[in-house]
């Protein structure tokens, strides 16, 4: 798909020093529509939507947040860490609000690995299927973020 206008808009309030200091696209050199169809093909080929993904990430998130800043253990096999951080970040696509800067660390104790995510990232990846892009210190890999979620496809 050709990139838009608007795209390019957005692509411009992702760069480094416009919402965030190291933006959100890392080295990747790709338009954004690239971006966002490249991470739409991977997620379709693990049978699931971006929102699947994103209700996941909320679900851990509000199990952790009854630690207030410690890691509390979430059956069936994971600690989760919130720690709210001061202020608050616009959505880069324009979406009306902002929202609240929360890290959420989860580790996923039976395969021993951790992801770190955003409030954030759970709006643009559920909002608008943006992970981030290639070399940016936040991009969340789909693949990875599904296994370590340990997200199923819906039975069909």
């Amino acid at each position: 798909m050709k990139q838009t206008v608007q795209m390019k808009n957005i692509q411009e309030k992702l760069q480094p020093g416009v919402i965030t200091r190291d933006g959100f696209l890392g080295s990747d050199q790709r338009n954004l529509i690239d971006i966002l169809e490249d991470d739409e093909a991977r997620v379709r080929r693990i049978k699931l939507t971006h929102r699947q993904i994103a209700d996941r990430m909320i679900v851990l998130r509000d199990a952790g947040m009854t630690g207030l800043g410690d890691f509390i253990s979430v059956p069936p096999h994971y600690e989760i860490r919130v720690d709210s951080v001061r202020g608050k970040l616009p959505c880069p696509f324009g979406d009306p609000g902002i929202l609240p800067k929360t890290n959420i660390t989860v580790r996923n104790m039976k395969k021993n690995v951790e992801i770190i995510f955003t409030d954030l990232h759970i709006h643009l990846i559920g909002s608008h299927g943006f992970y981030e892009g290639k070399g940016s210190p936040f991009r969340l890999e789909p693949a990875a973020l599904v296994d370590i979620l340990e997200i199923k496809p819906e039975e069909e």
